[in-house]
């Protein structure tokens, strides 16, 4: 095992997807990104994501040279193109469109179209946060779980995000996935060959199942799904979002991430900004705020959401990050 500071281990993964064919942009962007998951604790979207992006660069699922573009604006609304690459510089390039375009007309929406796996959607917000607004983003991905009453996968796990600022104060980080977890816990789980709790997922015969390799084979299970429809509506909802409105692809049409050959899965993101000064005025907004979480954390055991990944955070930037010397070895050898 080896320890590396935050800086290091950004260094690391960017010159291994450099390696395997992104453009400097798209590396750096992308170890930003997965640097910051694995130092909040969210290894299923940290480190462990390296080989699998690296691979996609490598066999033409992803597009390493392209450079996200703006494809259309109007108003509050502006769409990015990523272009069949890495999703993160794309992501970046929209959230700082919708807060250029909040700032001007209070509200604003921006897609990101023809995209690929975005990470942790809530840490896309965290320039929001710092400029003292309200931001939600939405995700698809390829398919893996049924509509309400279905068998076989169509849309994504499609994660809600949503960031609220706080005033000095780390901000509210709210983020899920739509199925019952997240399915990267069952691609760690395959990996370290341990069973999964039973309502996680289906095999690809319908069927319950702990295997974890029979779940990234079959669907991943909504929330709530063993007592209500709810979690898929939700689920619909965002799918729609983030294709019919922005013309990415539905989570049917891309090829599972998790397999090393398969399309450019061309899928979405949404993220919208608020800015609280056009509705009841910033200091307003940042009062309530506060009175709410004061009530909240009356009840001993009430942890505010973000904030073991902050705490997380800040030790790894003070410790650095334990990387295994076999994932050290493969990124060497990208």
């Amino acid at each position: 095992m080896a320890t590396l500071s935050l800086q290091e281990a950004r260094d690391a993964v960017s010159q291994a997807l450099r390696r395997a064919g992104a453009n400097e942009t798209m590396a750096a962007a992308t170890a930003r990104a997965l640097v910051l998951a694995e130092a909040q604790g969210l290894g299923s979207h940290g480190l462990s994501r390296v080989g699998q992006y690296a691979t996609h660069l490598r066999n033409g699922r992803v597009n390493g040279e392209a450079l996200p573009s703006l494809r259309h604006a109007k108003g509050g609304a502006a769409l990015i193109d990523a272009h069949e690459g890495l999703a993160f510089a794309a992501c970046e390039r929209a959230v700082a469109e919708a807060i250029g375009r909040a700032r001007e007309f209070g509200i604003s929406i921006a897609g990101v179209t023809n995209s690929h796996h975005c990470g942790v959607v809530v840490d896309h917000l965290r320039a929001v946060a710092d400029a003292g607004m309200v931001g939600l983003g939405f995700a698809n991905s390829p398919a893996a779980m049924p509509a309400a009453g279905g068998k076989h996968p169509i849309f994504g796990t499609n994660p809600v995000a949503a960031v609220f600022a706080r005033r000095g104060k780390d901000p509210l980080m709210i983020d899920l996935s739509l199925s019952e977890v997240a399915r990267g816990k069952l691609m760690v789980a395959a990996k370290k060959g341990e069973p999964i709790p039973p309502g996680w997922a289906l095999d690809k015969d319908g069927q319950p199942t702990t295997d974890p390799k029979a779940g990234l084979e079959g669907s991943m299970l909504p929330i709530g799904a063993a007592s209500s429809p709810k979690g898929a509506m939700l689920a619909l909802v965002v799918e729609l979002l983030v294709t019919a409105l922005i013309g990415a692809q539905f989570g049917f049409e891309a090829s599972s991430f998790f397999v090393v050959e398969g399309n450019q899965p061309r899928i979405g993101q949404a993220f919208i900004v608020i800015d609280p000064g056009a509705l009841a005025g910033s200091a307003s907004y940042l009062d309530r705020i506060e009175v709410l979480v004061a009530e909240m954390l009356r009840d001993e055991g009430v942890r505010l959401p973000g904030a073991r990944r902050e705490q997380l955070r800040h030790q790894a930037e003070d410790q650095g990050l334990t990387v295994p010397d076999a994932l050290l070895a493969q990124w060497a050898a990208s």
